[in-house]
């Protein structure tokens, strides 16, 4: 089998997804203005389950001369990446602004397109492929969080997460450079053997490494490069807030534990002490943040902050164990806040979106089962056993724990505790406060992501076995 048709096979889902990308756009320029919105949708939602399919069954390699590979690690991260995309996909279905209109049909195509950089970012075997793939994410995100242009808020947010992902993306392409040029390569391979090589290490490529931490960490919403996260998620549509809360975040996660785990994985000793830094400020800057917030998407950002703060305990740990417990705390990650915003999206009266947590007074008399689900993920978040984030979080501590790092373990487990405070105050408001206004009855589509991310959360553990063997898998490739 020549390169070429080596580099057409390994890539397959990635270039059949943007092929689809585009034939859906041309599909959705051609509808009448306001029309084709549902059938874009759908279509994106085909391709999406498509190229899931695609990815179970592509075999390993390298290809591209080397800057692309695919591995079980690539497989796990990517069907993730999906995952969560096909759940934003399913909340814009029946989603509509406050003025009752839908969003634009392009809302779908930047989710796919974002998609695609997505998944070209877990399969990275190489600086420039690494940036390409964050590009071509971040870029769609920034027009997807000012899609509702009259509204002052969205268009906000999407200003601020362009600006300050700039200047992110300015200070990745530096630390790229000093890695260069002090590496002499680009590739993940190359950088292994002029590591391995030396016996000093040059400060210039630490630095560089420092540089490339920082550029990610942003893109996780990690302290103290968190700034744009709360307003940002605020203020984009609530799918898209939903898309930025999941998809991108695993794909960067994928980015740096590649990095980090291939090519540095020889300076463990010296980046450990600043992942675990950055890893206890977002835990305990994310629990005592979201205590005073009212509004529900304020505090799931902030949430957010701490929950990328438990998942880099896994990449502190710098062993096999450590990168398995993150796979498995991102996976659980994944059904939790796929639920908490499908609940929040179908938050509206009188065709209104509503985000307060006073708006939430006595759901569980009003709306029983909406209630439900939103207890189970807040208890889920908690770390509630038997829920998903239970296993998550024990999988990162009892990671951490055999690596020794046994403060940040304890600094992890008061979070925890401090966390509980604002997760349990939403249960409490919707069961315990006097009811207010009855909320408008959710789209089918809300009802199926909910319910179906609340099953999931709630039987975890029957899929944990699997998880965890799938995850080990994906571990041991990124190890070898």
């Amino acid at each position: 089998m020549n390169a070429m048709s080596v580099n057409w096979i390994l890539a397959l889902p990635e270039i059949t997804l943007a092929l689809a990308g585009l034939v859906i756009l041309v599909f959705g320029v051609l509808q009448r203005p306001g029309k084709g919105i549902g059938a874009c949708t759908v279509l994106s939602i085909a391709a999406f389950v498509g190229c899931a399919v695609l990815v179970a069954l592509s075999p390993d390699g390298a290809a591209y001369a080397g800057t692309f590979v695919n591995d079980s690690f690539a497989r796990f991260m990517k069907i993730l990446v999906l995952l969560g995309g096909l759940v934003a996909l399913l909340l814009t279905v029946s989603y509509r602004t406050d003025e009752r209109a839908p969003l634009p049909f392009e809302t779908a195509v930047l989710i796919l397109f974002s998609t695609v950089g997505a998944m070209i970012m877990a399969s990275s075997a190489n600086l420039m492929t690494l940036f390409v793939g964050l590009e071509l994410s971040s870029l769609s995100i920034y027009i997807l969080a000012a899609l509702e242009r009259d509204d002052v808020l969205s268009s906000e947010a999407g200003l601020k997460y362009f600006v300050l992902g700039s200047l992110a993306s300015g200070l990745l392409l530096y630390g790229m450079s000093l890695v260069y040029g002090y590496a002499g390569t680009m590739e993940y391979s190359g950088l292994i053997a002029a590591i391995q090589q030396t016996t000093a290490l040059p400060v210039g490529l630490m630095v560089g490494l420092v540089f490339l931490v920082v550029g990610l960490c942003f893109k996780l919403s990690v302290v103290p490069f968190h700034m744009w996260t709360p307003d940002v998620y605020q203020g984009a549509p609530t799918p898209v807030t939903a898309y930025m809360a999941g998809a991108p975040k695993f794909a960067t996660f994928a980015l740096l534990l590649r990095v980090m785990s291939g090519p540095f994985g020889a300076m463990a000793p010296r980046w450990q002490i600043l992942i675990e830094t950055l890893s206890i400020l977002s835990m305990v800057y994310g629990a005592l943040a979201a205590i005073p917030q009212t509004n529900i998407k304020r505090l799931m950002a902030y949430s957010s902050i701490g929950h990328m703060g438990y998942a880099l305990m896994g990449l502190a740990a710098a062993s096999t164990n450590g990168v398995r417990a993150t796979l498995v705390y991102l996976a659980a990650y994944l059904v939790m806040n796929a639920g908490v915003f499908a609940v929040i999206t179908a938050m509206r009266r009188k065709g209104r979106e509503v985000t307060s947590l006073a708006d939430l007074s006595g759901l569980g008399r009003t709306d029983p089962g909406l209630a439900a689900a939103l207890a189970v993920f807040m208890f889920s978040m908690v770390g509630a056993p038997p829920l998903a984030g239970f296993f998550g979080k024990l999988m990162v501590f009892a990671a951490a724990w055999q690596s020794g790092l046994y403060v940040l373990v304890g600094i992890g487990a008061l979070s925890s505790v401090i966390g509980a405070y604002y997760y349990l105050r939403v249960v409490k408001v919707m069961y315990f406060d006097a009811s207010a206004e009855r909320l408008d009855q959710p789209a089918r589509s809300l009802v199926f992501v909910s319910g179906s991310m609340g099953l999931a959360t709630v039987f975890f553990v029957l899929a944990l076995g699997p998880l965890m063997a799938l995850a080990r898998q994906a571990a041991l490739a990124l190890g070898g």
